[in-house]
C-alpha cells in the first residue's frame, strides 16, 4: 500500500510538472525586458555615451589643464593643471567607456552582422567603434581590445590587454574595410544616427578622415607606415567641405543626456549657475597661455570661445579677456576671479550647442603637414594651411550664423604662413592652429601635442607634482583593474612600461 501511494504521489508530481512546463516560457518571460535588441536605438545611445563620457574630468581637468587651455588655483581639481595624481579623474574615462559606449556598439554589431541588408549599419558601427577605441588607447596606451565588450557573446569577463601597435594597425584596417563596404543603395540608421542622419557617403569621408588622423599619429614611431595610410586616406576622400563635417547635435533637454556635455557637465560641476565667475566650484578659468596667444595674434575666435563676467553678462570682446596662470594655488578674491576669462556660455557652453567631432579644419591642417613632408603634392602646404584657418573661422558658425567668421584675410595677413621656414617652423604653425581650432576637444588636442610637441608649452613645476615638472604623457590605469583584471594588466605594464604619467605610449616613443 505504501509503495502504491508513493507511485501515486510521484505520478501526480510528474503530471503537475508537465502541465507547468507547457506554459513555462510564456509565464517566465519578463514583459518589461526587450529580448531582441533594437540596433537603431542602441547605436543612438552609443553615440551619446561615447561623447558624454566624463567630459569635465577628462577634457577639462586633465587634458585641458595639461595643454594649458584651462587653469585653476585649486589643488584637488588641478590634476592636469599641476600634474597631480587623482584616481577619480584619471580612471573616469576608462571605467565608463567599456560598459557603455563600447559595449553598446558591440551589441549593435552582433545584432546586424548576420543580415546582408544591414551591411551599412554594421560598417558604420565598425567606424564608430574605431573612433571610440582610438580615444581610449590614446589616453592609456595598451588596453583591452580584441577580447573587450565580449561578455554577452563569448563570456570573456577578464579581457587581455592588446598592444597599442596591434590596436592601431587593426583600427586602420577596420576603417579601410568599413569605408569600402558602405553601399548607398542599402538602408542605414537614418534618424537614429545623430551625426550624419544615415548619410553613408559622409560616413565614408569620416572614416577616411579618421584614418588620416591615425596615420599621422604614427609619424614618430613608423613614418613609412604613416605615409602609406595617409596616402590611402587621401585617395579615399577626406572631409574637405563644411557640409561634410561630423557634427553631433544636441537639444536643451528633456533629459540631461540630450544636452551638450561640454556645457552641461562643465557648468554642473564647476561653472555653476549664479556664480558669474566669482564662486566657481573648482575654480576653473581659461588659461593665460591660451588667451595670451589669441590676443597677441588678434584672433577673432577669442570672442566665440571666451567671455569675462561683468555682473550677470559675459563680455566677449578681445580687449577684456584675461587668462589665469597654470600651476598656482593662490586663490583670488571673488571679485578678482570674475576678471578672468571663462568659456562663452552663449556658444561652447550652451546646453544645445553642437559638438564638432571631426572637421575640415583638422583635415586641411593634417594635409598641410603631409604636404610639408612631401607626401602630398595636390596643393602646397601654405595653401592647405590657409584653408585650414579659413575652415576653422567658418566652423564657428556651428554656434549660430552670427558667430561665423567669414573673412580670414586680415588674420592670415597679420599672421602669415612661413613658407620659407624650416619643417619644424611649419609644424609649429600648423599644430598651433590645431591647438586653437580644436578647442573643447581636449582629448584630441592632447594626443596631437604629444605626437608633434607643438605648440611649445612651458611646463609648470607645482610642489608635489608626480612628473618632476614635465607634462604627463598618458593616464594611469584605474586601481580597480589591479584587483579585478590583475594578471592581464600586469602583462600590459610589463610590456609597455611602468604605470605612471610619464611612460610614453607606443606612438609617442
Amino acid at each position: 500500500m505504501k509503495k502504491i501511494t508513493i507511485l501515486y504521489i510521484t505520478g501526480v508530481l510528474l503530471a503537475s510538472m508537465t502541465s507547468c512546463t507547457k506554459d513555462f516560457e510564456e509565464i517566465n518571460t519578463n514583459p518589461n525586458v526587450v529580448e531582441k535588441p533594437n540596433p537603431n536605438f542602441i547605436f543612438s545611445k552609443s553615440i551619446l555615451d561615447g561623447l558624454n563620457n566624463n567630459y569635465f574630468a577628462t577634457n577639462i581637468l586633465e587634458c585641458g589643464g595639461m595643454l594649458q587651455h584651462y587653469a585653476t588655483y585649486k589643488e584637488a581639481s588641478g590634476v592636469g593643471d599641476k600634474y597631480l595624481s587623482n584616481e577619480v579623474y584619471f580612471s573616469a574615462y576608462f571605467n565608463q567607456v567599456y560598459p557603455t559606449a563600447l559595449n553598446e556598439t558591440e551589441i549593435v554589431i552582433d545584432a546586424v552582422k548576420g543580415n546582408a541588408n544591414d551591411s551599412n549599419k554594421l560598417n558604420v558601427a565598425r567606424i564608430w567603434k574605431a573612433y571610440l577605441y582610438h580615444r581610449i588607447t590614446d589616453l592609456y596606451g595598451d588596453i583591452p581590445y580584441t577580447e573587450a565588450a565580449k561578455a554577452n557573446s563569448t563570456q570573456i569577463f577578464l579581457p587581455k590587454y592588446d598592444t597599442q601597435e596591434f590596436i592601431y594597425k587593426d583600427l586602420l584596417k577596420e576603417l579601410d574595410e568599413a569605408a569600402l563596404a558602405l553601399d548607398p543603395a542599402k538602408p542605414t540608421f537614418g534618424n537614429a544616427d545623430f551625426i550624419y542622419n544615415g548619410d553613408v557617403a559622409k560616413w565614408k569621408k569620416f572614416s577616411y578622415s579618421l584614418m588620416l588622423r591615425l596615420a599621422m599619429r604614427l609619424t614618430k614611431v613608423d613614418p613609412a607606415l604613416a605615409q602609406t595610410w595617409a596616402n590611402k586616406a587621401i585617395a579615399g576622400g577626406v572631409i574637405l567641405n563644411t557640409a561634410d563635417n561630423a557634427i553631433m547635435k544636441y537639444t536643451d533637454g528633456p533629459n540631461d543626456i540630450n544636452r551638450n556635455p561640454v556645457g552641461f557637465d562643465s557648468r554642473k560641476q564647476d561653472f555653476t549657475a549664479g556664480s558669474y565667475g566669482q564662486r566657481n566650484v573648482e575654480g576653473g578659468k581659461l588659461a593665460k597661455t591660451f588667451i595670451d596667444l589669441l590676443q597677441a595674434t588678434a584672433d577673432p575666435r577669442i570672442s566665440v570661445y571666451a567671455g569675462v563676467w561683468e555682473g550677470t553678462v559675459q563680455n566677449t570682446s578681445l580687449a577684456v579677456q584675461k587668462g589665469f596662470p597654470n600651476g598656482t594655488k593662490i586663490a583670488p578674491t571673488p571679485i578678482e576671479q570674475a576678471t578672468y576669462s571663462e568659456p562663452n556660455q552663449s556658444t561652447v557652453f550652451k546646453y544645445d550647442a553642437p559638438i564638432m567631432v571631426l572637421s575640415n579644419a583638422e583635415t586641411h591642417f593634417l594635409l598641410a603637414e603631409a604636404a610639408a613632408r612631401g607626401w602630398y603634392t595636390g596643393e602646397t602646404d601654405q595653401a592647405l594651411y590657409e584653408k585650414g584657418v579659413k575652415a576653422s573661422f567658418l566652423n564657428m558658425g556651428i554656434y549660430g550664423t552670427a558667430y561665423t567668421i567669414a573673412d580670414a584675410t586680415p588674420y592670415l595677413t597679420a599672421n602669415p604662413f612661413n613658407a620659407a621656414g624650416s619643417f619644424e617652423d611649419k609644424m609649429n604653425q600648423i599644430h598651433t592652429q590645431i591647438w586653437i581650432a580644436l578647442f573643447v576637444d581636449e582629448q584630441e588636442v592632447y594626443a596631437n601635442w604629444r605626437r608633434t610637441g607643438y605648440p611649445v608649452l612651458v611646463p609648470v613645476n607645482f610642489p608635489g607634482n608626480v612628473t618632476n615638472g614635465t607634462i604627463p604623457r598618458r593616464f594611469r590605469y584605474p586601481t580597480s583593474e589591479y584587483s579585478v583584471n590583475s594578471a592581464n594588466l600586469a602583462e600590459a605594464v610589463k610590456r609597455q612600461g611602468e604605470d605612471n604619467f610619464t611612460t610614453r605610449i607606443w606612438w609617442d616613443k
